[in-house]
Parts: structure tokens; sequence; C-alpha cells
């Protein structure tokens, strides 16, 4: 406990802390803060120092805890050498007053809130990505590991698990995936990388060094606690204490920061970074250059490392310091030097190592002139800065400038909320992407917050330009184009980073205006901190009100325990191969905790349906490298053939709690979402030996079953079964020359009258067997087998194929309720007579 303590404290505060006092830059500014605005900037300082080491560090695959550890030790070290001990300020700093109780309060609802995180471990979707890349540097000290597991597998073998991406293999970018998330660089080295940049999973890294695989998780719950903080104190410098409280506090109970405070996403992070170099911005400005120049510069260019659109960052914070001249202000030196030096590092990083990823961004980029695009834009900058040093064109910009983005911001609000709608290639998502986002704040609060950006833009502009042009390039950018699918809470993180909290600020300007405009001259003090109060205190309790249902909710709580049983079953030595993606279910989810958490062998078929012959030589090769070669599937694999069988060896089936995720519709609230697979040893047949010619189906049917529903059990007597598609199958390998007939059970399950009659047509090897209507009941119907298809499937390896076809109906569309699948028939039970 006290190690963990002592290296929180060297991670998260040291560094920044020496840096804040070095003896230069205006140190007098920095002391001039109140106590707890200086530690909030030493510990972001130190977060990001740490994080740019982890990444330097990995990205030269020496990165390990330790070694963070002994940097961090050194450069303080140093730091203190440099400015010879003169560590103290030299003017009395602040002590702590009772505004310090506001970080404290809201430290403290952070941690109420955020705390657990979600078991987001699995694969499949961003938070999972995150989470496994960062474990992967904590454990191998690399961004871009040489996994053993592909450069084991023999290069012809390779088709059956590594499918290659043709366009991006042609490109140079990687070879094709590994894990949904991890793309195969090289597969002759193993050379794997995440699809995402690696500054989130560096701090999941420094969390996992500092608390295991629980504080891995919570890296992304205090990004969000700094991210309330940098609210805070930058909405406090433009608008007033209790105005920037208010803002953070609505912004820490709102019920997109509390869900995306306890999932991996990118936007956790930008939220502090964005803010807190607006913040720095301002800072610079008002004459301390020197410092905050430089870190406003830092992390903008820093956010490179994050996403490759936070070029849009670079874009408003930049664009804000060339009016700058205008107002009569200047920016410094440190400023652009910084900017140029990190972004540069931050360029080379996403076309040299992240190359994959950024690549269609950059096609973007060509698409629209390219790189010779800099050239015209600098020399535009130029002129432009120029231009507004003259005393009369920097007179005017200085007036119409905030006059003309109120009215420009309040026109694209109107016309995005009430006339935006879908036409020609505009997307639904796109179109109501607005009036989506007022789902989260509510609509009066969303006209509240446009009112109060241009009140606030007229009025406070030039304090800090780089705050309100980057809400203003933020919102036109992604209320114009989510990118994103529009699957709900998951398209709002688009807005968790600069929306959020630019509409609530809004609402606390506008109340602080209407309380300094509304007071007498004796009242102007404290009266606007009033109305501010009397504004957020009730669209608080509506906020903290409706995310109850999330507070409450730990996404996918138990999953982790689970996946410790499930890796104890699979030796070091063991080989898992783990059905496809397009198998059916989410089984394939939990095969990249299992190999990049677990490190377990893992390997991913590519096809449902996987070539036989292909797969028989891989589990001659498998024997003789592992001790056991298992199978892990739930929804279904044609993977058996007369020289390769399975034994079962273990059957699972849990619940974890998953929260509605509905496509342009707000979240009902949380559900339940199941896992059921099975575990099968493979190995070669034993000589004359045959496949059973019976199948339980929703029994340990896995390899028997493809294009089937997840197993379920009917009634009280627990009779398994699973439902079929459209068009199911069944393989029934090792086929006798007595084999006469196919019976099959089955039931319509209560397919009511208004759907397509259930009339099941089944063949075997593409041989219409015949047809027949299933009634309610669960009835086994005969088919024949013709002669010459049993004698040709009896000196055949591969498996007779029986195909099911029938007509689906939807419960969803025909009954209601939430069931969603287009169903065909249950199926009990296949038998070859």
């Amino acid at each position: 406990m006290l190690r963990a303590v002592v290296a929180a404290g060297v991670v998260a505060y040291l560094p920044g802390a020496l840096l804040f006092r070095l003896p230069w830059w205006r140190r007098d500014q920095r002391a001039a803060l109140a106590a707890d605005e200086r530690l909030f900037w030493a510990v972001l300082l130190s977060v990001c120092w740490s994080v740019a080491v982890t990444i330097a560090l990995a990205v030269s695959n020496r990165y390990s805890f330790d070694r963070l550890l002994t940097t961090n030790a050194v450069v303080s070290v140093l730091l203190v050498l440099i400015a010879r001990l003169r560590l103290r300020y030299d003017t009395a700093a602040p002590r702590p007053g009772w505004r310090a109780l506001v970080p404290i309060a809201l430290v403290a609802l952070g941690a109420y809130q955020y705390f657990p995180p979600s078991e987001y471990v699995i694969g499949g979707k961003d938070p999972g990505t995150y989470l496994n890349e960062g474990v992967q540097i904590a454990q191998r000290g690399e961004a871009i590991p040489a996994d053993a597991m592909v450069a084991a597998v023999p290069a012809q073998l390779r088709d059956l698990f590594f499918t290659i991406d043709t366009r991006a293999s042609g490109l140079g970018l990687y070879y094709g995936l590994r894990f949904m998330g991890f793309w195969i660089e090289d597969p002759g080295s193993g050379r794997v990388v995440g699809q995402f940049p690696h500054l989130l999973p560096a701090s999941i890294a420094i969390g996992y060094g500092l608390n295991g695989l629980s504080g891995a998780r919570q890296a992304v719950g205090v990004w969000a606690i700094l991210g309330v903080l940098a609210i805070y104190y930058a909405g406090a410098r433009v608008f007033g204490t209790a105005a920037g409280a208010a803002a953070a506090a609505m912004v820490a109970v709102n019920v997109l920061e509390v869900w995306f405070a306890r999932d991996p996403s990118a936007e956790m992070v930008s939220q502090p970074l964005i803010f807190a170099a607006c913040l720095a911005f301002g800072y610079a400005i008002q004459g301390a250059r020197g410092f905050f120049g430089a870190v406003a510069g830092v992390l903008v260019g820093l956010m490179m490392f994050l996403r490759y659109d936070n070029i849009l960052t670079m874009a408003t914070v930049g664009g804000a310091a060339l009016l700058l001249p205008a107002a009569g202000a200047r920016i410094g030196a440190a400023f652009p030097a910084a900017l140029v030096i990190s972004s540069g590092l931050g360029f080379w990083y996403l076309h040299g190592p992240m190359r994959g990823y950024a690549e269609f961004p950059s096609a973007v980029i060509r698409d629209r002139g390219g790189l010779w695009l800099i050239v015209p834009l600098v020399l535009l900058s130029l002129a432009v800065r120029a231009a507004l040093t003259g005393e009369a064109l920097g007179k005017l910009a200085r007036r119409w400038i905030p006059i003309a983005g109120a009215i420009s911001l309040t026109g694209l609000a109107v016309y995005a909320y009430f006339i935006r709608d879908v036409a020609g290639r505009l997307a639904i998502h796109d179109a109501m992407s607005f009036r989506a986002f007022g789902w989260y704040v509510t609509p009066l609060v969303l006209g509240l917050a446009v009112a109060g950006i241009a009140v606030a833009i007229l009025r406070k502009f030039w304090i800090n330009p780089a705050l309100f042009v980057t809400i203003a390039g933020y919102a036109v950018a992604f209320f114009y184009k989510i990118h994103i699918q529009p699957v709900h809470f998951w398209s709002m993180r688009r807005f968790i980073a600069v929306a959020l909290p630019a509409a609530l600020l809004g609402v606390v300007a506008l109340a602080a205006e209407a309380g300094r405009v509304a007071a007498p001259a004796r009242l102007k003090a404290w009266l606007p901190a009033l109305v501010v109060i009397a504004a957020a205190v009730p669209i608080t309790w509506v906020f903290w009100t409706r995310a109850e249902p999330v507070r409450r909710h730990v996404e996918y709580a138990g999953l982790i325990p689970k996946l410790e049983g499930l890796a104890s079953r699979v030796g070091d030595r063991d080989l898992l191969v783990a059905e496809s993606r397009n198998a059916g279910s989410d089984v394939h989810t939990l095969a990249l905790p299992l190999a990049y958490i677990y490190a377990r062998n893992v390997l991913v078929l590519a096809s449902a349906v996987p070539d036989k012959k292909l797969f028989e030589t891989f589990i001659l090769w498998a024997q003789t490298r592992y001790d056991r070669v298992l199978f892990m599937g739930g929804g279904g694999t044609d993977l058996l053939t007369r020289r390769v069988v399975a034994e079962p060896v273990a059957s699972e089936q849990f619940q974890v709690p998953e929260y509605d995720a509905p496509v342009n519709a707000y979240p009902a609230g949380p559900r339940r979402k199941d896992f059921e697979f099975s575990l099968y040893r493979l190995s070669p047949a034993p000589a004359g030996a045959g496949a059973p010619i019976v199948v339980t189906v929703g029994d340990r049917d896995d390899l028997q079953v493809l294009r089937f529903f997840g197993k379920e059990k009917l009634g009280t007597n627990g009779t398994p079964f699973r439902w079929t598609g459209a068009q199911s199958f069944v393989a029934l390998p090792g086929i006798s020359t007595a084999a006469k007939d196919v019976r099959i059970t089955m039931s319509h399950g209560g397919r009511p009258a208004s759907a397509p009659p259930p009339a099941v047509e089944v063949a075997a090897n593409d041989r219409v067997l015949g047809t027949v209507t299933v009634t309610a009941d669960l009835q086994s119907y005969t088919f024949a087998l013709p002669a010459d298809l049993v004698a040709a499937a009896a000196t055949e390896t591969e498996p007779v194929r029986l195909r099911l076809r029938v007509a689906t109906w939807n419960p969803q569309a025909i009954l209601g309720g939430g069931d969603n699948r287009d169903l065909g028939v249950m199926v009990t039970r296949v038998e070859v007579r």
C-alpha cells in the first residue's frame, strides 16, 4: 500500500509540482494562483509528463512501470538541481481558502459516481481495444509488440485465422486482423498494433502498474475527474467562481459524463486537455507567456497522440492566437514553438508507427489538396495576423468578430434544431444530431445554452478567445457530421469533450449576466452568483435523477471473475481456438482478453466454415507443439470431419448487465447480456472411428450447427433447442453406409397465424429431401436419404451438410416486445438412422 502511494506521488504529482515551481517565466504569476489550482496544475502536468514518457518508452519497446518511476525520479532530481534549490515562491502564495472546498467537492462527486468502472475488458468495440492496448504496454513494455502466437502459425495455415485485408496490405499499412481492433503488421515476426493511438492506453498502463487490472480500468475515471476540474477552473476564470463551479457540477452529474467516465474512451481524455489548454492560453495572453504559453502548446500537441481529429483543437487554438492582435494581446513565442514541436512529434507518430490508423483521415486530407494546403494556410494566417495589427482593421475586428460569431452560432443552432432534416446524402443521425444532444441536456437547457454562449461571446470573447473559438469549432464540426454509428449512448461521445461542458457554461453565463444586469449597484458583488446557483440547482437535480440508472449500473459487472475462471481452464501449453466473428455469437470477444490480459495461446477462426483439409493439417501441426488443442464456441461452426473429432470438456452459461443501446433513440435502461459457450478438445480421429450421428441441438452442438441462434431451453423440463434462421445447417460427419433416413424434431414455437407458414425445406448436400409444415407441438419428421448420397458420404472426409430453409418471422414486429430476431423454427434433435 505504501509503495502504491509513493508511486502515485512520483507519477501524478512530483514532476508537475517541480515544473510549476521553476524560478523562471514569471513564477510570481503562478504563485498568485489559488492553492487548489496550483495543485491541479501539478497533478495535470505530472500525469501528462508520465503519459508522454510511457508513450516514448513503449514506442521504443522499453517500457516498464519501474522504468517510468526511475525516469520521473531522475528528472525530478535534475529539476531541483537546475533550479539550484530555488523552488520556494518569491512572493507569498495564497493559502487554501474557502474556495478550495469547490474542487474538493467536485473530486468527491466524481469519485462517488465514476467508480467502480465498467468491466469492459472484452473485444469487439473501442473500450475493450483501449484497455487491452494499455495492458499490453504494461505487460510487454511495447506499443507494437511481437505476438508469438501469430508468428508461430505456419504461412500455409494463416488463412484459417488471419484474413488478408487486400487494400491495407497493398498500401503497406498492415496485413489483416488479429482481433477486432488489433492489426497484424507482419505475420512473420508477429508484430501487432492496436487500432488506436496510445495516449489513453499509456495512462491505462500506468494504472495497471499502480493497481493491476483494477487500476487499468480506473484510469478513465481519473481523467474524468481532471476534466471536471479543468472545466471548473476554465469557467471560473471567464465567468466567475460560482459559474465555473455550477457548470462543472452539472457536467459531473450528467448522464453522459457518468457513462463515459466508466468506459475507456478518448473523449474523456480530450476534455481535460482541451479545457486546460484553453485555461493556459488565457493565462498566457494575460502575461505568463513563457510558462503557460508553452503549456498550452504542449497540451494541444499532445492530443495528436490521442485521436487524429484532435487536429481540430490545433486549428481552433491556433486560430484564436491569430486573432489576438485585434485585442492588442500577445501569446508569445513559447506557444507556437511548443505547439510545432509537440504536434510535429505527433504527426510523425501517427504517420509512422500508427500509419494504419492515420490512413483514412490522411486520405481525406489528400483528397482536398494534401500537404500543399499547408503553404497557403500558413501564408493566409500570417496575412490575417499582419492585417489585424493595423489599428483601423484591428478595431473593426475587435468589435465585429464577437458579433459575427454570436449571430452565426445562434443561426446554425436554430437551423439544426428546427429546420435540418434528412435530404439527399444527409443521414438521419447527422440531421438530428443537435436535437439528439437535447435528449441528454433537455431542450430547455439546450435553448438556454445557445443564448448563453451567444451572450458570452459578445461580452467575454477577448478574455479567452481560445475557449470560444474551440467551442464554436467543435460544435460546427461535430453537429454537422457526427462521424460515428448512431447508437446511444455511443454516438454522444462526440460531444463529451467540448459540447456538453460548453452548453452548461453557456447556461451559467446567461444566468450570471442576468444577475449582473438585474442587480442594483450594492448587490452586484453577489447577486449574479445567487442567480447562477438558483439556475443550476434544478438542472443539476434533473441531471442527477436522469443519471441514476447509469450510476447504479456497472457495465459487464462480474465478467472479470468469469474470464479468470475460463483462463484457469486453459493451460500455459494449451492452444485455444475460438469461433469466428461471423459465427453468430459474441464468444470471439472473450478471445482478446484471454490472449492479451491472461496471456493464453489463442487463435480466432476467420470463418465459421473453415477449409476442412487445411484445418486437419493445422490439428496435426498443433498436436506437436501444444498439450491440448481446445475449441471455444457458442454460435455454431462447421469444423468436424472424419479425421477430426471433438471431446466435450466444459460448458458454461452466464449473464452480465449490459445497458440498452438503441439506434437513434434514448437508451431505455439496463438489460442482460448472455454468454453461452462450450469447450471441446480437438484431436485427430482414431483409425476407423466415426463421428456421432445424433445431434442434440442446443447442447454441446457448437461444432455441428451453423447459422442457428443461441442455445435455449424449453419449458420446465429444460429440453435444449435452438431457433433456425432463414437458412441454417447441421453438419453430420461420419455417416455410415447403413444410413437410411434423417429424423428432425421441430416445432414452430408459437408462430402467430399472421406470420408466414412454417414450411421447412430440408436438403442434404443441396439435394432436397422434402418439405414439411411444422406444427406447434414438438414432433419428429423423417426424410429418406438417397442411396447414392449415402454411399458417397461414406467415403468422403467432408460431413454431410443438412440444410433447413424456412420463411422467418420477427416477434418484435408482429407481437411487440424486445425480441428483434428473424426466427425460423425450433429444432431440438437431429438423428441419422
